[in-house]
């Protein structure tokens, strides 16, 4: 981001640490541990909340159009909200700022919560959809006013050396926490669906995802955050940030477009598990599920891929297996063929994409600019989310066909988007730091065994 401050002539945001305490490493790393319980907890929240919102608003008789909106608002209104919360860092303190708006993310669900009781004694049916939406927007509003604080507070408790390693360690913690209440949410739905009480089942998943919020809301008071201020006349607008097309400002820009490629099917494949394939909601935990699995086991090796090789690389790879990734669903029906053929490929995508410009951002930003950097990125992406999503949304509405044939169209449009744009950006970003070589591979096609031995010790070179 050097040449972006070059250009404009203007500082970012100065971070500004004070006198360190006498312990102060060892605050760090008690921080460390801290954060890693709170994103544990809260990863059962957004377990058993946030990934049933697209079943829930299929209960309240959602149509398609309906999950476009859903997906498209709520993806652009955190991203805006993530500017609001880089300039309240001017006057709040980071750990103010992400208690304030945790609290008000915990009380969000039990409001979202009351739109089955609503719908059950018939109140007001036809509004409920459009009431989710903007509930879900909000909840996620007040996610991104504390994302900017959340992130620059993380940046400063992790070494530089050491974050790849270190949220690999964590997502996989809270990763694999998040699957078993994810896991626990289908069987309360499936249970209280069998008794034909699905909505009620829906209150007590989200009843749950309010308190363990709330945990999490109160284990933040027991993480430290190290002292900073932010300088009102160090600020800089988007427009600059646009024009300034730099490293960052490519990785940024791709990263926009690649959510407008993949969020034109995204919202769609839990519609068509439900409603088409009429898969129940068990069948339907564990082939979503899958992918997560294969998102955490893999987890740990982009990790140390991102530590020793780059973040660039691991874009390759994720951009390739996004690729791959939707074409069994236009084949196959059976869910055992899918987790095989698309939902594995999709998680161990996602951990690489994921790692990959959480750490490129580090990289590229110094930590006074993250929080606005992240936010002005935060905001191109929701632009693509929305954009992509509201496609994807009046496609399927308003092409003449049937649903299972319109979303066959989107992922053959989506598909060829994620070709397009990740042969137009992927070979301008490079990487902001000094990373190692992949060591070639050494292929003997007239000795298959040999080959095979050499690729093992291949594969353990690369990823010890």
């Amino acid at each position: 981001m050097m040449k972006q401050e070059k250009r404009t002539k203007q500082k970012i945001i100065e971070f500004e640490e004070e006198q360190e305490p006498p312990h102060f490493h060892k605050l760090k790393e008690n921080a460390r541990k801290v954060s890693i319980v709170e994103g544990s907890v809260a990863s059962i929240s957004t377990g058993l909340g946030q990934s049933y919102i697209t079943p829930f608003a299929l209960a309240l008789n959602a149509q398609p159009i309906h999950i476009g909106f859903l997906s498209s608002f709520s993806g652009l209104i955190s991203p805006i909200a993530q500017i609001f919360g880089s300039k309240m860092m001017e006057k709040y303190s980071r750990k103010k700022i992400v208690l304030t708006f945790i609290f008000l993310q915990s009380i969000v669900w039990l409001t979202i919560g009351l739109l089955g009781y609503l719908f059950y004694k018939d109140f007001f049916q036809s509004y409920l959809p459009i009431a989710l939406i903007v509930l879900y927007s909000i909840l996620l509003g007040f996610g991104g006013l504390a994302h900017p604080a959340w992130f620059s507070w993380m940046g400063d408790i992790i070494p530089e050396e050491k974050k790849g390693k270190y949220f690999s360690k964590r997502n996989r913690i809270t990763g694999t926490i998040g699957l078993l209440a994810f896991l626990g949410g289908a069987f309360i739905l499936d249970l209280f669906k069998t008794r034909g009480f699905v909505l009620l089942g829906f209150g007590v998943i989200f009843t749950l995802a309010f308190i363990f919020r709330f945990i999490s809301y109160n284990l933040f008071h027991k993480q430290f955050s190290p002292k900073f201020r932010l300088r009102k006349q160090d600020y800089f607008s988007f427009t600059n940030f646009i024009k300034t097309f730099d490293n960052y400002g490519k990785f940024s820009t791709y990263q926009a477009l690649f959510y407008f490629a993949l969020m034109i099917v995204a919202p769609f494949f839990a519609v068509y598990m439900l409603q088409e394939l009429k898969y129940t909601y068990v069948i339907f935990m564990v082939v979503t599920i899958s992918a997560s699995v294969a998102y955490l086991l893999f987890n740990p090796i982009a990790g140390k891929f991102s530590d020793k090789f780059g973040n660039t690389k691991l874009l390759w790879i994720a951009n390739v297996l996004f690729l791959l990734s939707p074409l069994p669903w236009l084949i196959f029906k059976n869910p055992t063929t899918l987790i095989l053929t698309s939902q594995i490929p999709a998680g161990i995508a996602n951990a690489a994409f994921l790692m990959a410009i959480t750490n490129f951002t580090y990289d590229a930003v110094s930590p006074r600019h993250r929080p606005i950097c992240l936010a002005y990125k935060g905001l191109l992406v929701g632009f693509g989310t929305f954009f992509g999503s509201i496609l994807g949304g009046l496609l399927i509405n308003f092409i003449p066909i049937s649903f299972k044939s319109a979303f066959f169209i989107i992922v053959i449009i989506s598909v060829s988007l994620r070709l397009i744009i990740g042969i137009s950006f992927l070979p301008f970003i490079k990487d902001e730091r000094k990373v190692k070589h992949i060591p070639p591979m050494h292929i003997n096609l007239t000795n298959p065994f040999k080959t095979l031995h050499a690729e093992i010790g291949w594969f353990r070179n690369v990823l010890k």
